[in-house]
């Protein structure tokens, strides 16, 4: 496969890799393990990594000091998967990693907005935080395995919250505001969780969206709850009226003087619950485990982005996409993690990351290949701010297109690393992406991230290079999920990794692995749609744009396109005598604003005849989107399976004129 760029775009600076941690982690393992290989050699460090699972994560425990209550009996009992059992008879907690190497007074969170404000806390005022707030949910009840969700906006609250449950032993859950009601109840409902934290606003676009009706909304909904506690982020007064639950003001909660005590949990015991975006019904929800998350997220962080003691992370997310997950775990390093509420590029200063990432000195920025596009696109220069404290700019949430860095090269700096990152809510981490020792080929990732044994298949199951195929992991992670929730016998959990190919993971992308090991993405296999790396599932947008009585159906296709972008349109079958006209596009568009999400409002709305589905009355998303990025029928979709098999020429046809109209824009 021909790349624009065949030679590698950047390569890392001898001495400065050469004090990097990875290399230091190499240098001791062979020391430790008696390797007899250069491991201070990425290609050689990885390949013992994957053939050698348990002396690899055993190294990882030993290199970072895991503390634990009692011994693992082993490294890995039983290679299954999935089943895999990690560090059998270890007891340990999240939490206590997270807080254990934060000086007192060092600054352990920066919390910043889109207006340029920003405020710091220590580790001293973390830690007696997540003390009081965990005491709080104590006395309401909160114990071992009993589940608090947050309806949160990226702030500390969040960061508190989640260190103050899973210091109990009690599983998380979180979820952006930016959710309706209802999206955050199919996901939090499945719980049964016993205390809600929500807050009443969060920032977006020069606009505090207050959220305190939505909030009690939610908390009518969950029955469950015992208690609600109240978050006065922009200091909202919350309304004086009948609660559905126990309320507890948050200054309350997190203001009492307590002595934090981490409840000593199994390896596998669970630490929080992510969803997926429930593209074929109610969102699935992912149980990854203390252990699991701590070993991944020290490997992840601490190696691949080389954090430590000094370092400062912002990375752009909201509560509800992964990376929140790795924004809170940047603590377990002892680097300082940046919180960020509001838009990644509000209307009256669209470059403030830039700028907070400068004013604060920040060494890892992370964000999506829509945001550095954007960026490029609107004429907007980083470079105006002093940005050279920046030595990686992470980014993720889809594939970066190869233009991209030559742009970062010239408006961020050549000694940034650009390290494109592919991973997913399922391991909440990374498949592949960069170190401080790989090369960086632009758009590409430079290398599977160690510990992951990762091929691409073709149809028939076997391994390819330099050909398109299904992103397979081979042997088990640790982070791999313990199992999806209500999925008792695992056969929910069995259908969406391993029905493809048996006892090897299938994660629902497209890659290439080329001949000199890097990775190429590109893009979903499934109909996930996945916005500046935010994603939601069709059904959210189906269900609030299919309750007005002038949609009959509706169909919605996020489509990755070559130069980088991301086009979603919606298709929408329309009742009998109804136009679709400008005042029934505003109406669709402020449903999926108020019952979705207003990060997914489509692109277009187009009126359709019919939407196709197979024979059993599924909605044929794939197919649809495949089509519309210009793939042949043929490899498309079998017509004989389709309920109106001359929708698919009708679809096609859409998507020639769609393809035909950017090659001549």
């Amino acid at each position: 496969m021909t790349t624009p760029y065949p030679d590698p775009f950047f390569t890392p600076d001898p001495q400065t890799a050469a004090t990097s941690r990875i290399v230091d982690f190499g240098r001791w393992a062979s020391q430790h393990c008696g390797v007899d290989a250069d491991l201070t050699d990425y290609a050689s460090l990885h390949r013992w990594s994957v053939t050698d699972l348990e002396a690899f994560w055993g190294a990882v425990w030993e290199y970072f000091d895991i503390e634990a209550w009692t011994p693992h009996e082993r490294v890995l009992e039983d290679e299954r998967m999935p089943g895999a059992r990690w560090f059998p008879g270890a007891t340990l907690n999240y939490a206590h990693h997270a807080l254990r190497n934060l000086a007192d007074d060092g600054v352990a969170i920066v919390a910043l907005d889109e207006t340029g404000s920003g405020h710091e806390v220590t580790g001293e005022r973390l830690r007696a935080q997540v003390a009081s707030v965990a005491a709080t949910l104590r006395d309401l009840g909160v114990g071992l395995g009993d589940r608090v969700v947050g309806y949160l906006p990226n702030t500390p609250h969040a960061i508190v919250a989640f260190l103050a449950a899973s210091s109990l032993g009690a599983v998380w859950s979180v979820c952006g505001q930016d959710y309706a009601p209802k999206a955050a109840a199919d996901r939090f409902a499945q719980l049964e969780p016993t205390v809600l934290i929500a807050a009443d606003s969060y920032l977006f676009n020069g606009t505090a969206h207050d959220r305190r009706d939505a909030s009690l909304e939610l908390a009518a909904s969950l029955p469950t709850l015992k208690a609600t506690l109240l978050i006065d982020h922009v200091g909202l007064p919350w309304p004086s009226r009948t609660y559905p639950s126990l309320v507890v003001p948050w200054e309350d909660a997190a203001t009492r003087t307590e002595q934090l005590a981490c409840t000593p949990v199994p390896f596998d015991h669970p630490l929080w619950v992510v969803f997926s975006s429930g593209t074929t019904g109610l969102p699935k929800g992912i149980v990854h485990g203390h252990g699991g998350v701590l070993l991944e997220h020290l490997k992840t962080l601490g190696l691949h982005s080389d954090l430590g003691h000094g370092d400062r992370l912002l990375w752009y997310t909201t509560t509800h996409w992964m990376m929140w997950n790795l924004v809170a775990s940047t603590l377990l390093t002892g680097a300082t993690t940046c919180t960020y509420d509001g838009s990644p590029a509000p209307l009256t200063r669209p470059d403030v990351l830039w700028e907070l990432a400068s004013r604060h000195r920040v060494t890892v920025f992370g964000t999506s290949p829509q945001y550095l596009l954007g960026m490029a696109k609107f004429g907007i220069d980083p470079s105006v701010h002093d940005l050279s404290s920046i030595r990686v700019v992470g980014c993720t949430g889809s594939a970066l297109p190869a233009s991209a860095y030559p742009w970062v090269r010239d408006h961020v700096g050549g000694h940034v690393v650009l390290a494109s990152i592919s991973g997913g809510t399922d391991i909440v981490s990374g498949f592949a992406g960069s170190a401080p020792t790989t090369p960086v080929w632009a758009g590409e990732l430079s290398a599977s991230h160690l510990g992951v044994a990762l091929a691409a298949y073709d149809a028939e199951g076997l391994p390819v290079v330099d050909q398109v195929g299904e992103l397979v992991v081979t042997r088990p992670m640790p982070s791999m999920p313990l199992s999806f929730w209500n999925d008792p016998d695992g056969s929910r959990y069995r259908d969406a990794y391993f029905s493809a190919y048996p006892d090897v993971w299938r994660h629902g992308d497209w890659i290439t692995v080329t001949g000199h090991g890097s990775v190429i993405v590109h893009g979903r296999s499934d109909s996930t749609l996945n916005r500046n790396g935010v994603r939601l599932g069709s059904a959210d947008i189906h269900d609030a744009v299919e309750r007005l009585p002038e949609i009959v159906e509706a169909l919605v296709i996020g489509a990755e396109e070559p130069d980088g972008g991301y086009w979603m349109p919606l298709f929408v079958v329309l009742a009998a005598g109804v136009a679709l006209d400008d005042v029934l596009r505003d109406r669709i568009r402020e449903a999926i604003r108020t019952s979705a999400s207003p990060r997914h409002v489509p692109d277009e709305i187009i009126d359709v005849p019919a939407v196709p589905h197979t024979r059993t009355g599924k909605k044929l998303e794939v197919p649809v989107k495949r089509l519309l990025q210009g793939a042949p029928v043929a490899q498309v979709v079998n017509p004989a399976a389709v309920d109106a098999p001359d929708l698919i020429d009708y679809y096609a046809r859409l998507g020639a004129e769609r393809s035909n109209r950017r090659a001549t824009a």
